[in-house]
């Protein structure tokens, strides 16, 4: 039979295995790699889940692996708490390990009386999609209880909160037959550090439901890849989300130029926070402290909370502000898909100068102006479709294009990332993007290069003491993970 442990603890056990066979094999790596795996192992194999920084890939994050071990039943009873009757043994359709309850030459099956003497519980989970059914999120979750799909299709806090609604974590538990005892659906909320939780549990008399809120925890994660090819196909093979992808693009965007200056060997080591519901991690958060080394040169950051928004921000380990007169780019998560450059126009089917970048996002993603200005106009114009142009000081004019939505007027102030519109495919678009100028005395420059043209402002003096005591922790602790560097992750 297929006992099966919980996908997140089996992962960090194959990452730790996994460092330790490389180095058995003589790969480059140092013995603080191997105490990293050793400690993985450790953690893993105690059972804990605290510490100060996860030594592993967000376990969240990695790709499936399996992972069998051979285990009696003596072993398998160890998994259980202490002071447990019997054992309670989780399902996963990725990570599976093999026992028997008499020996390990006799496998039994997950149904019958066997399953019921070992006190067999089935475990999985699963992101919501946003064409759920209460049919295929069971199906996809291997629940087979058209009582349990009944009670979903129709009670008011399921249908309210968890079919049609995307990317909230479900967690199910069922009995070896595969009919539902609890189903467990959490999310976030962007308005604070807090998470819903909807319970849908089996009692004697059917099913019940309720729903509660609580706040989120924070746990850090340390990530680190080397780009081979390009920034987002490195953040892709180390599992690192686009918005931390996109937070280090905004951070070293003044001193890095993403699009052009990146080579293949560059690698990069960060710190940052999860936030976590019930122990399950159900999104990312901020960039404590990063580093980026771009053709040798290392580039150093840290988020710095002085307890005011004005001074609030990323700065270099030296003090000087990350902050510029300009935002690295219009959206907050998304990637350029043409630059400034000519290109093969896909519509006039020639060579053109392409005057700006274009930047690929789904319809409906916010767009930000990148500073302050006041609107010169907006509405639909030519081949941009709806457009805005924002004036800025020194000359300077920004055009954000294709819009699906225009949410300001004509002679309105915005902010430096406020919400002025929505992307969209208006006017010459073949597909759902933002098309982004930045003019200077009506001349076209690269945005790109616009946005690394501010000089850093230094942190006031008073703000310096706490500063220097916090950039010291995260300068440490970059240093001592720099060995993540030579690790392949994938």
């Amino acid at each position: 039979m297929w006992l099966l442990l919980k996908q997140s603890a089996l992962q960090s056990m194959h990452w730790g295995l996994d460092q330790i066979e490389r180095l058995r094999r003589g790969e480059r790596a140092t013995l603080s790699l191997l105490l990293q795996a050793l400690l993985a192992l450790w953690v893993v194999g105690a059972g804990a889940s605290y510490a100060l920084v996860s030594l592993g890939p967000d376990a969240a994050l990695l790709a499936p692996h399996t992972l069998r071990l051979d285990l009696n039943w003596a072993q398998l009873q160890a998994l259980a708490p202490a002071g447990a009757d019997n054992l309670n043994l989780v399902n996963s359709p990725q990570t599976m390990l093999e026992g028997s309850p008499q020996d390990a030459q006799e496998p039994f099956k997950n149904t019958g009386p066997n399953a019921a003497r070992a006190g067999l519980g089935l475990y999985r989970t699963d992101w919501s999609r946003s064409n759920d059914s209460a049919q295929s999120l069971l199906t996809r979750l291997d629940v087979r209880d058209p009582k349990a799909r009944e009670f979903i299709a129709s009670n008011p806090l399921a249908r309210a909160n968890l079919l049609g609604k995307a990317q909230r974590l479900v967690s199910v538990n069922t009995n070896a037959q595969h009919e539902l005892e609890e189903i467990v659906v959490r999310w976030a909320h962007d308005s604070d550090r807090s998470f819903s939780r909807l319970v849908i549990h089996k009692t004697p008399s059917g099913f019940s439901a309720k729903i509660d809120v609580a706040p989120l925890e924070v746990s850090t994660q340390i990530a680190a890849a080397t780009i081979q090819s390009s920034f987002y196909q490195a953040t892709d093979a180390a599992h690192i989300p686009d918005r931390l992808a996109n937070q280090m693009v905004e951070i070293f965007s003044g001193d890095i130029d993403f699009h052009r200056s990146l080579r293949k060997g560059d690698h990069f080591t960060l710190l940052y926070e999860t936030l976590t519901a019930d122990g399950e991690p159900l999104q990312t958060a901020r960039v404590l402290s990063a580093e980026f080394v771009n053709r040798g040169k290392p580039y150093r950051a840290i988020w710095f909370n002085s307890g005011e928004t004005a001074t609030s921000g990323y700065y270099t380990m030296e003090g000087l502000t990350l902050k510029r007169l300009y935002l690295a780019a219009p959206l907050a998560f998304s990637r350029i898909t043409s630059g400034f450059k000519m290109r093969f126009h896909p519509i006039l089917q020639e060579w053109k100068a392409h005057l700006g970048v274009d930047y690929a996002a789904p319809a409906g993603t916010p767009v930000r102006t990148v500073a302050n200005g006041v609107v010169d106009f907006a509405g639909v114009q030519n081949g941009y479709g709806n457009v805005i142009l924002i004036k800025h000081p020194q000359g300077t004019t920004t055009v954000y294009a294709h819009l699906s939505q225009i949410g300001v007027r004509k002679g309105q102030s915005v902010e430096q990332g406020e919400r002025i519109g929505a992307v969209g495919q208006t006017g010459w678009a073949t597909g759902p993007h933002l098309h982004f100028e930045f003019r200077v005395n009506g001349q076209y420059q690269d945005p790109e290069r616009m946005a690394r043209q501010n000089a850093p402002i230094p942190l006031a003096t008073e703000l310096k003491p706490a500063f220097e005591r916090q950039a010291l922790q995260a300068r440490n602790v970059l240093q001592e993970t720099s060995v993540l560097e030579t690790v392949d992750i994938d």
